[in-house]
């Protein structure tokens, strides 16, 4: 099986979004390499360290909020 890493990074920056305190700040008990990816997106602050949550950027901000709409959101009833 050959995983979709951009989809994975999507969901994780999504439940990142789920987790939020402090303003900018996640839980970061996801996986690694695509926390890693993140950061190197430019979506998250580096997430090596003791802490054990994550800071986001302003796009990570928006973005994790965007993808967790799109991605957990119900549409409306009609």
């Amino acid at each position: 099986m050959e995983i979709d890493e951009n989809k994975v990074d999507d969901a994780v920056l999504a439940l990142l979004w789920l987790t939020l305190h402090d303003e900018r700040r996640a839980w970061k008990g996801f996986d690694w390499d695509a926390l890693d990816r993140l950061h190197r997106n430019g979506l998250i602050l580096n997430p090596v360290g003791k802490a054990k949550s994550v800071v986001l950027t302003e796009e990570g901000l928006h973005r994790s909020e965007a993808l967790f709409a799109e991605l957990f959101v119900r549409a409306p009833k009609k």
